[in-house]
């Protein structure tokens, strides 16, 4: 069915409610109009899925056959409530307000209605009214209603801007067209009177609450389509804007010198605006028909659905959820460039031209610039950023030396004239300004107003590539672009000292370094060269290698940045991902560093680096490890650390020990020295070996089989739990499967055999808030299912497949199983790294496959970002030896890669061959 033949739709409808004129009984119309409603989303579905319409002009069908039967309802509902003798059969108007108003629906919108009357409604009106919206309800719509008469509604609206706005998308349906037309000239001459400010003051306070709800930036991975910033909802305030000054129906009207306000849109921008809303449209419809309901969040289960149902597929390095959201977030960035283009001009062109002043600042008349209404542009009528671009930096500078706020028009102009930043690369002003901006206080306000306008991909091509790239992931917030200029602003508070007390180090160090310049430039870069495949570490720094000069760096900085950038996760990974009480580890990364200056700045840049992913990913014990790496690297570089014969470091902590433990006997003190084998008496300072000590002696007392020690950390964010048992096979899987249960992450692990063939097992836990696990009656537990664990009388498996799982959206967010084996990370063990999707009882299954190969766990330590773990082991085999030989790696490896593969996953407990082929050659 076309649009053509809907008024013989609903003609052949009304006949059928009304044969001969006479009204159906209620339960026969009920199934009459759930059959039409029914056939109106099948043809309406079919017609958008087939494409043979995109989702605006679905959205317009949709309530164009709403209407048609809305009609019929009210006819029949005048029928089955008839009026008394002489009387109209309809008194009121029939008004369709909000998206409905406006003539478009989604497929599981709201309805909104005004029943519209001219005078206090009678009897036989408020029947009728019950009447249609019970049908409407007993429909199973959604109806949102009001019965007012043009006073009310205009008396509510001054009350009330949500009920105004619903009348600027006022739309007659049917009933009385004098009510009506009454209630428009009412309505136009209040508008007209009352002015924009108002109602532009208020949409605003609107708008600034709603972002603060669903998201200040419309870069976040998980966006709402409707509400979010960028969305469909910005777009129609803008929309609303538009009419209520000029009364416009649709932006093209506002296009050409002879358009209200004189042209406020170009036909690109009116064009722009349409491509928005037709794409904003279409993904909120396939939004709608996904999931069955009115849902408006792109969620990282839909993602990769969405984009195969619109035709995204993987080109190059991005898969087709990234290109998507990439189209999305370039989306959302026009919307938010139109809001800054066509906002303050509704607003200039309704209450007239700027006063500008161009005398009394020899400053800024210097610049190219002057004052309009107090706020800066550039200065009429021969400066303006066509002709000189290197005004848009001059503009954004002056704004922020002066704390004056950029001129509405002039943004305007900004980020129409953004193209012509291209015309500045390599020039030593714009390179001067721009340098400027990025290091000077509001850097982060000032490079998002560039990025937003479209100057930084411009003036720097290779931003280009990252603006709006997402990562389909659920470690980063924010797309890459909006990730960098979060870090930015992080490095500002860092020096600032506003992060003094979670980054004490960082924060101490920033006044101390020599190569800020580098610094920022490098923050700039640091993910340049994400979405272009390979290492994105390496590529970056040859891209800064490129730029750096392009900027004006000197060689001694370029080659400062290159640095940084190639080595921006080094500090971070060594941290996270070995075991900093090897000295090999620090020795190995001091070599890398060689320099007290880098060292500086890579740790500075890490921790800008971290805190900008995300708000949960920074805590106390990541920032405690971080201390560590700086510490022990920056006393190695000042000569301080030597690394003395193993004897001799052994000997020295047991000399430690001893002096920490005066209540204990001599012969106390020597068989409590006896136990430790040499790598114990190296992972631990005096006061832990006194603690030990002690445990160690009470258990004896008492002949304890199983001792279980907890002792919260608040300054390092973790719980230390102490376990102390006979050792044997296995041990540390069942520790990590109570631990597990008792909802405790375990983010670092040390495990010693001591020589009675005692277990003295160390592990740091945090809750699911990455705070330290401090609850009592929660560490109580975590004791006793340890115990039950040990004991055989915890059945791991059962109750680990009861622990909560992660929501089912982010069920799309794939991790392949990976294994690597390094023998060169440390001079005694092999390392083992597995990465996998994190899951309750991973590092259990995890540790058991070690453990069933007949390994030795020595220390463990596990970092999760978002739904990917990257958990690491220093293990041993029975002879206290590297495993070397690939005929025992190889077995490991494939144990290994079992354990990551969910025990739900498709094809039981394996992974596939293809992940399997993925996994051995990583």
């Amino acid at each position: 069915m076309t649009l053509a033949t809907a008024p013989r739709a609903q003609a052949r409808l009304q006949d059928r409610l009304l044969p001969d004129g006479v009204p159906i009984a209620r339960d026969q119309a009920l199934a009459l109009l759930r059959r039409e409603l029914g056939g109106v989303q099948a043809w309406v579905q079919h017609a958008f899925e087939s494409r043979e319409t995109h989702g605006l002009g679905a959205a317009r069908r949709l309530a164009e056959r709403m209407d048609q039967v809305m009609l019929a309802i009210l006819d029949y509902g005048a029928a089955m409530v008839p009026p008394l003798p002489g009387a109209a059969p309809v008194d009121f108007a029939l008004v369709a307000t909000g998206g409905y108003g406006r003539g478009v629906l989604a497929p599981h919108s709201d309805i909104d209605l005004l029943f519209l009357t001219a005078k206090d409604p009678g009897a036989r009106t408020r029947r009728l009214i019950e009447f249609i919206l019970y049908l409407l309800w007993d429909l199973g719509l959604k109806v949102g209603h009001a019965t007012r008469s043009a006073q009310d509604c205009l008396t509510e609206g001054c009350k009330d801007v949500t009920i105004l706005t619903a009348l600027v998308d006022a739309r007659f349906l049917g009933g009385d067209a004098e009510a009506y037309a009454h209630f428009a000239e009412s309505f136009t001459r209040h508008r007209l009177e009352s002015g924009i400010a108002p109602f532009l003051a208020a949409k605003r306070a609107e708008r600034a609450a709603r972002h603060a709800r669903y998201g200040e930036s419309p870069f976040l991975v998980e966006p709402h389509v409707k509400e979010g910033r960028g969305g469909l909802r910005d777009l129609q305030t803008l929309y609303w804007l538009a009419r209520y000054a000029f009364g416009v129906q649709k932006m093209p009207e506002l296009v050409g010198p002879d358009s209200p306000g004189g042209g406020l849109l170009s036909a690109h921008e009116a064009r722009s605006i349409r491509r928005a809303w037709d794409f904003l449209w279409t993904l909120r419809f396939h939004l709608h028909y996904v999931t069955g309901r009115a849902e408006e969040r792109l969620t990282f289960d839909l993602q990769p659905v969405i984009a195969a149902r619109m035709g995204y597929t993987r080109h190059g390095a991005q898969d087709g959820s990234e290109r998507l959201m990439k189209h999305l977030f370039l989306t959302a960035r026009d919307v938010v460039r139109f809001t800054r283009v066509l906002e303050p001009a509704i607003e200039r062109a309704a209450l007239g031209p700027p006063a500008t002043r161009r005398e009394g600042d020899e400053g800024l008349a210097a610049l190219g610039l002057a004052f309009a209404d107090g706020k800066l542009v550039a200065a009429p009528p021969d400066r303006d950023f066509s002709r000189e671009p290197v005004l848009m930096l001059r503009i954004v500078k002056a704004a922020r030396d002066r704390c004056l706020d950029i001129h509405p028009l002039a943004i305007r102009a900004l980020i129409r004239h953004a193209r012509q930043a291209e015309r500045l690369r390599g020039d030593p002003e714009a390179n001067r300004l721009f340098l400027d901006l990025l290091m000077g206080k509001g850097a982060a306000k000032w490079m998002r107003l560039l990025n937003e306008a479209g100057f930084l991909g411009r003036f720097l091509p290779e931003w280009q590539r990252i603006t709006g790239l997402m990562q389909f992931d659920t470690y980063h917030v924010f797309t890459v672009d909006e990730h960098t200029i979060e870090a930015i602003g992080v490095l500002q508070q860092i020096e600032g000292g506003a992060l003094a007390e979670v980054a004490p180090v960082a924060s101490e160090l920033a006044g101390q370094l020599q190569s800020r310049r580098a610094l920022y430039v490098a923050a700039l870069l640091h993910d340049i060269a994400k979405g272009r495949g390979g290492d994105h570490s390496e590529i970056g720094a040859r891209l800064a290698q490129e730029i750096c000069p392009r900027l004006g760096m000197t060689a001694e900085e370029t080659e400062t940045v290159s640095w940084l950038v190639l080595h921006h996760l080094l500090v971070s990974q060594t941290a996270f991902k070995r075991d900093i009480e090897d000295p090999k580890t620090i020795l190995d990364i001091a070599d890398q560093v060689q320099s007290p200056e880098r060292l500086r700045l890579l740790l500075v840049l890490t921790v800008a680096d971290m805190r900008a992913v995300g708000p949960r990913v920074w805590n106390a014990w990541k920032a405690t490890l971080l201390r560590e790496v700086y510490w022990r690297v920056s006393e190695v570089l000042a000569g301080g650390m030597t690394v003395p014969e193993r004897d001799v470091r052994v000997a020295r902590a047991k000399e430690a020990a001893i002096a920490t433990l005066p209540a204990f006997t001599q012969a106390e003190a020597d068989h409590f020295l006896s136990l430790g084998y040499p790598g114990y008496w190296l992972s631990f300072d005096a006061e832990t070996h006194a603690r030990h000590a002690s445990m160690i002696r009470d258990a004896e007392a008492t002949r304890a089989p199983l001792t279980v020690r907890t002792r919260v950390l608040p300054e390092r964010g973790v719980t230390e739990v102490t376990v102390y048992c006979t050792d044997h096979p296995g041990l540390f899987s069942k520790i990590s499967g109570a631990l597990a249960v008792a909802g405790a992450s375990i983010v670092d692990a040390r495990i010693h055999t001591l020589t009675n063939g005692m277990a003295l097992d160390t592990f740091w836990v945090q809750d699911s808030s990455d705070d330290a696990f401090d609850a009592p009656h929660r560490l109580a537990r975590l004791s006793v299912l340890i115990e039950q664990s040990l004991s055989g009388r915890l059945q791991l498996d059962a109750e680990i497949r009861k622990v909560r799982r992660e929501p089912a959206r982010l069920a799309a967010v794939t991790v392949p199983p990976r294994v690597v084996f390094d023998n060169f990370a440390s001079n005694t063990h092999t390392v083992i790294e597995v990465n996998g999707r994190d899951r309750p009882g991973l590092l259990h299954d995890v540790t058991a496959a070690i453990s069933e190969q007949g390994l030795q766990i020595a220390s463990a330590h596990i970092t999760t970002y978002g739904v990917r773990a990257v958990d690491v082991f220093y293990v041993k085999d029975v002879f206290g030896l590297k495993i070397e030989n690939e005929r025992k790696l190889a077995p490991l490896r494939e144990a290994l890669l079992d354990a990551l593969t969910p025990p739900d996953a498709p094809g039981g407990g394996g992974v596939s061959v293809l992940m399997r082929e993925v996994a051995s050659q990583a």
